[in-house]
């Protein structure tokens, strides 16, 4: 638990000191905002703070700080690094810059800001992207809800059925105000994940669970022999490092409750509402850490659901002997096929929240899908009207981007019901897409802070890491090469080509801004 305590201070801290540096470097001033100077009242509506903030939490949360903290938690303590370390200088970073800069370009998208600062070429690359990623998400974050609410509600409704009742649900949000629905109803759903969070933080300090500290974790499986059944390791931790190496796997992993670049989709959103530019350290640098201290809680959750059995105390006695035999026979199959991650939350929060932390898991796994598939939707309608200047006050010229957007995102939900294995690649390619974006995302901020003379190593040095953790992704992985052996030599060669390629392009840029200044003069 020290190293769990430990972690929660440094976010904190990481937002009052750290978010106060890379506040002062951007200067927010007290000009009109893009809400108040091009309202429309439908995507330029000026929002109360705490809605703004709140909305922006779950936006960017979703599921991702809770799945991908309890599967991340497979590769030890050595998560709460990455989780507080990546919030802290990277993500909370990325999020608030990108908010920053979309609030001082008028509420511009991503793939414009990119265009501005990377240039015409990487803004159309951007733009297919961006929406090949924001399609993903709405595809991944409609199928699991569906599962979740058919095994929930039983009876004949199927898994068809929920999907489409989501869509019908994606399609109003999608073409409404934005104060009408996710103005009103998404606050509620985030107080509903910070309270879930609050009584599951209050559960480990009752608790306070023998967990597996930073400084003497040893070896994975000294910390795994609960599960050791007749010489079988029923976590399967063998097989997983196997197929998952630490490096890049757990960046990927855990992404959200790190950095995400699905977050820059969304960041423009909110400035979109936002009165003023001193709220973007609150709002887009707060919900990111916490967004980190949901990911932090889970993690430190899901360590001691795992490795100290405490799935045991969430499972009747009967139950847990038939669990056990089921684990002696079962042919190959590990614990984690056993408990998927929302098996995990349902188990937990039903446990130690009761019946409330049961409906709180309900929302937290069912709704937060649910609202960052809608907000993907609304990325995307608004990132294609920008690049075709079709202005989006008229319902008709809504549609006209909404209705092929939800056709698109309807047949890769055909696909993946149509395959066997469809939600687990699909959502393998979102992960790596969901970090390629925020390396895209970082090159293009840390352009804009060298070109205006700003503290631009505070982007470079998560712009190079996280460049390095997808390509290696892209080499170790069975998706791609599969050649782990390969990881050092192109972390080695990924890092030179970044470095040298950032020194000649900053000289010659600053070269040319040089003559140009002196031309004017």
């Amino acid at each position: 638990m020290i190293s769990f305590i430990i972690s929660l201070v440094a976010l904190v801290l990481g937002y009052l000191v750290y978010g106060a540096v890379v506040e002062r470097i951007m200067r927010p001033d007290d000009r009109e905002t893009p809400a108040v100077r091009l309202a429309d009242g439908v995507d330029y509506v000026a929002l109360p703070t705490w809605k703004v903030f709140m909305i922006q939490f779950l936006n960017i949360a979703g599921t991702g700080p809770i799945f991908g903290a309890i599967m991340g938690m497979w590769f030890g303590p050595a998560s709460y690094l990455w989780i507080v370390l990546g919030c802290i200088f990277a993500g909370a970073v990325h999020d608030f810059m990108s908010g920053m800069l979309s609030l001082r370009h008028d509420g511009a998208n991503l793939p414009t800001l990119i265009g501005k600062y990377l240039g015409g070429g990487a803004r159309t690359v951007m733009l297919i992207f961006t929406v090949l990623l924001l399609l993903m998400v709405g595809a991944v974050f409609v199928y699991s809800p569906a599962l979740i609410l058919k095994d929930m509600w039983g009876g004949e409704a199927s898994t068809i059925w929920w999907i489409v009742a989501i869509f019908c649900y994606y399609i109003v949000a999608t073409l409404l105000p934005i104060d009408k629905i996710i103005g009103r109803i998404y606050p509620l759903f985030a107080i509903a994940l910070l309270v879930m969070a609050a009584g599951l933080l209050v559960g480990l300090f009752v608790k306070m669970p023998h967990l597996p500290e930073l400084w003497n974790m040893g070896d994975l499986s000294q910390w795994t022999q609960s599960h050791v059944i007749d010489g079988k390791d029923t976590l399967g931790v063998s097989a997983f490092f196997k197929k998952n190496p630490f490096f890049p796997c757990l960046f990927i992993t855990i992404a959200c409750g790190a950095i995400s670049g699905f977050h820059a989709t969304q960041s423009p959103l909110m400035a979109r509402c936002l009165k003023s530019e001193h709220l973007a350290r609150p709002v887009f640098y707060g919900a990111m850490i916490t967004e980190g201290l949901v990911a932090l809680i889970w993690a430190t959750v899901s360590s001691y659901f795992f490795y100290y059995g405490g799935w045991k105390e969430v499972v009747s006695p009967e139950a847990v002997n038939e669990f056990m035999a089921q684990v002696q026979l079962a042919d190959g199959k590990t614990l984690i096929q056993y408990f998927s991650a929302p098996e995990v939350v349902n188990f937990v929060c039903a446990s130690w929240l009761g019946i409330f932390g049961g409906t709180l898991a309900v929302l937290g796994v069912v709704a937060a899908p649910i609202t960052s598939g809608d907000t993907a939707f609304r990325s995307a309608r608004l990132i294609i009207a920008e690049a075709l200047h079709f202005e989006q006050k008229s319902m008709v010229r809504r549609l006209m981007i909404s209705v092929p957007l939800f056709l698109a995102s309807l047949m890769l939900l055909i696909w993946q019901l149509e395959n066997p294995n469809g939600f687990n690649v699909l959502w393998q390619y979102f992960g790596w897409s969901n970090q390629a974006l925020s390396v895209f995302t970082l090159w293009m901020i840390t352009v804009y802070l060298a070109r205006n003379h700003k503290a631009y190593i505070i982007t470079l040095i998560p712009a190079v890491f996280m460049t390095v953790v997808g390509v290696s992704f892209l080499t170790a992985s069975p998706l791609a090469l599969g050649r782990q052996d390969l990881s050092p030599w192109v972390v080695i060669a990924v890092i030179a080509v970044a470095v040298v390629w950032f020194a000649i392009w900053l000289k010659k840029d600053r070269s040319l801004n040089d003559t140009s200044n002196i031309t004017t003069k």
